[in-house]
């Protein structure tokens, strides 16, 4: 169980990100909250949807 846990770490990361307008954490939550969603699962989905985008369009690399 001990290596699963160091597995997980391994493939995840923690971003802190600071001075969000106020407005725009607020529509974000209202939006989680409509797709019943919690803000983690929101925001990636957002940003894979994102990065995928990018890939089509030849400007990112395609990921794993």
């Amino acid at each position: 169980m001990a290596k699963a846990k160091e597995s997980k770490e391994q493939d995840s990361g923690a971003w802190v990100i600071r001075d969000i307008p106020r407005e725009t954490m607020h529509r974000t939550k209202i939006a989680a909250a409509i797709e019943r969603k919690r803000m983690k699962q929101f925001l990636l989905d957002l940003v894979e949807a994102h990065l995928q985008e990018m890939e089509k369009k030849g400007l990112l690399p395609k990921g794993k």
